[in-house]
């Protein structure tokens, strides 16, 4: 028999047929327990009454007691509105009504006691609250607790289910679910966290007496919620661990050892060693490694990942390493190739634009093992490309890649390959738990010594000359400008024509032959793309207009200055990673974030960050705050990340909690089989049929 939380939810009184679609096409409200978990996001002080005398020094909704002494009725056609004088005993306010006025005039009694509920706003000099909700008094049970706010929309407005609306089907509900609610979690967890039950919680959340109730139930929900999903994902990568067999790489051995003792370009940081130590455990293990790196700009991850690849060539394997870019790719490739110096490995890079014949001995030197490192693009997928003993692959920028392209590259082997991922996006630590959960994860936290920092600076529109005075005198000392427009869609006419623009503004301020400006954007060909690209590198160009196409993997280290238009236009993290294109040589670098001269709060918040602070992880933190898990983790991924009460950007520490209780469940009983986990795995099951793949890396 299906449980009542099952049930449809246009079988509840005040629904129907045609409201019920309205929920479903709005909010995704399909069964009463749909609407259950349409969480309060506010709750509003109904337990006390203020004066009209005090309305002025009040915040926010305001409960009054008084009586109405005159309505009358202004303006004429659709201007006509509804006004009413209310008072008490310390005085009097105007109440009005832009909408309704007819239907609300005949329910209004002059000289009637009233309850009154509204937010008073000011007009002019005078104080008056639209649209209030009145109650005559001798129908009020008086509210004891919080009014809950609830998410509505437009439409669903227009045909009554605004917040009160909402609040009257849930309170409709709940006298039907008493006694009808199990609990999931086991009586030991909910002992340990002192958890109130889950219907007492259900109940409170959206009934509460008082606050304490309301956080003690939110705590509770909040903390399920984190709970399944931490079990999915550790349960899971629990069972790669153990069904997954790995590639035993026993040595560091001679690659390593000889790369370590002579060709070692500085000092590792410690954070450098330590996730080498993390790795070199996990390669030895004899399970198969997935395993997430994340490190700011400039923290070293590439020469981490090339000790990686020395150890599986050292151990009879070869290594792969594959960037989203030709661009990067070839930068990978130059960068290794240099550090290795007079070593005797064969190193290949296999790029879309490699000429046929090359291609060739590459294809027949991974076969019979002479390439013990290869570097690339897409094209490592093909299926041409096929290896001796592939005992590693290292991903760059893993978001840029599909699943089903990385399960390819996993493919290349009888026995799977280790898989390192490398990210320079900081991940917020309840990100890296929740949407990283199934992976190990490794974080590089410290810069090599001797990068000196970035002087950041944010200027408005109207500083534009002294910009410009400032990119000559750069440019006179020999060092080189990145220009960069947020062309945030190839579609974006204005976007384009802001790019356009301001290129031929840069032409004229620094004409030619005495300085050279490239341009470089996604409509270009990308054979043009690359010219205009190795032009900058190459140093024959003095300022590079770009889009964010420079983001990732252009390494100029004579490039001093980094000027981002429009820089209100983009998220902190995506500011962050076109600061790191500069600051790579040994002069002093500068970053300047030019806005239009009035922006919005949340716009000078992120300015302010990038001025204050040069740490990834900091500003990954802030941007999780301002924007949300959904624009951070980009648009494909977005969807995963919507929960029905938790926050990730405010709910860490409970996050943490149950990722920690969930390690001590399944340490005790991995396969849920006691008789007191039977309700927690049935409803993990429920919970894995309505929830997308969480963070499948590989």
């Amino acid at each position: 028999m299906p449980h009542i939380l099952e049930t449809s939810i246009e079988y509840l009184k005040g629904v129907g047929p045609q409201r019920a679609e309205l929920l479903r096409a709005e909010l995704g409200i399909y069964t009463y327990q749909d609407l259950l978990e349409h969480y309060p996001y506010r709750y509003i002080d109904r337990s006390s009454y203020t004066s009209i005398s005090e309305l002025p020094y009040a915040e926010n909704h305001v409960q009054v007691k008084g009586w109405i002494e005159s309505i009358k009725e202004i303006g004429v056609g659709r201007a006509k509105k509804l006004m009413a004088r209310f008072r008490d005993d310390s005085g009097a306010i105007d109440l009005i009504w832009f909408q309704g006025g007819n239907w609300i005039k005949s329910q209004l009694q002059i000289n009637v006691a009233y309850q009154l509920f509204g937010k008073p706003k000011l007009y002019g000099s005078s104080w008056n609250i639209p649209h209030p909700e009145l109650t005559p008094l001798a129908e009020v049970h008086r509210h004891t607790g919080f009014q809950p706010l609830y998410p509505s929309t437009e439409k669903l407005s227009a045909k009554g289910l605004h917040s009160r609306g909402i609040e009257k089907l849930v309170n409709t509900l709940l006298p039907q679910i008493v006694g009808k609610i199990e609990d999931a979690l086991p009586s030991w967890i909910a002992q340990q966290h002192r958890l109130v039950g889950k219907e007492e919680a259900l109940v409170n959340t959206h009934q509460p007496a008082n606050l304490q109730e309301v956080e003690r139930a939110r705590f509770r929900l909040k903390f399920e919620e984190m709970f399944f999903l931490q079990l999915e994902l550790l349960i899971r990568k629990g069972k790669n661990e153990k069904e997954t067999k790995g590639h035993v790489f026993e040595t560091t051995g001679d690659y390593f050892n000889e790369f370590y003792a002579r060709y070692l370009p500085f000092e590792l940081t410690n954070a450098q060693k330590r996730v080498i130590k993390e790795i070199r455990k996990d390669l030895g293990s004899g399970k198969h490694m997935n395993r997430l790196v994340q490190g700011d700009v400039g923290s070293g991850k590439t020469l981490v990942a090339l000790l990686c690849m020395l150890i599986a060539n050292g151990n009879g394997f070869q290594a792969a390493l594959m960037a989203p870019t030709e661009i990067l790719a070839t930068q990978h490739f130059e960068n290794i190739k240099e550090l290795l110096g007079q070593m005797s490995i064969g190193i290949h890079l296999l790029t879309g634009s490699t000429k046929k014949a090359e291609r060739k001995i590459i294809h027949e030197e991974l076969e019979n093992g002479t390439c013990k490192l290869l570097i690339g693009t897409h094209a490592l997928l093909e299926d041409p490309v096929q290896f001796q003993n592939l005992g590693l692959v290292v991903i760059d920028e893993q978001h840029r890649f599909g699943v089903a392209q990385r399960a390819k590259m996993r493919a290349k082997n009888t026995l799977a390959p280790h898989i390192l991922i490398m990210t320079a996006t900081p991940i917020p630590r309840t990100l890296a738990m929740t949407f990283y959960g199934d992976l190990d994860v490794s974080v590089i936290d410290e810069l090599p010594p001797g990068r000196k920092p970035i002087s950041t600076i944010h200027r408005y529109e109207s500083h534009r000359l002294a910009l410009h005075g400032f990119m000559k005198k750069e440019i006179d000392k020999g060092r080189q400008v990145y220009v960069v427009y947020p062309l945030i869609k190839e579609s974006e006419r204005m976007d384009f024509h802001n790019l356009m623009d301001g290129f031929e503004a840069i032409s004229r301020y620094f004409p030619m032959p005495q300085y050279q400006v490239s341009i470089v954007h996604g409509k270009l060909k990308p054979e043009v793309k690359e010219y205009e690209m190795q032009r900058f590198v190459k140093g024959e160009t003095h300022i590079m207009v770009a889009t964010t196409v420079i983001e990732v993997g252009v390494n100029v280290p004579n490039a001093s200055v980094m000027v981002i238009e429009s820089a209100e236009r983009f998220g902190l993290s995506q500011l962050h990673q076109l600061r790191g294109r500069v600051g790579r040589g040994a002069e002093k670098s500068y970053c300047i974030l030019m806005t239009g001269d009035a922006i919005s709060k949340e716009s000078k918040k992120r300015m302010d960050t990038m001025v204050e602070t040069q740490d990834g992880f900091e500003i990954s933190e802030v941007d999780l705050q301002l924007r949300g898990p959904g624009d951070l983790m980009g648009t494909q991924q977005s969807g995963a990340l919507q929960f029905k009460i938790a926050n990730l950007a405010k709910d860490g520490q409970i996050i943490q909690l149950a990722r920690n209780t969930v390690h001590e469940l399944i340490s005790k009983d991995f396969t849920l089989e006691l008789a007191e986990h039977q309700k927690m795995k049935q409803v993990l099951q429920q919970f894995l049929a309505s929830k997308p793949n969480w963070g499948k890396i590989a």
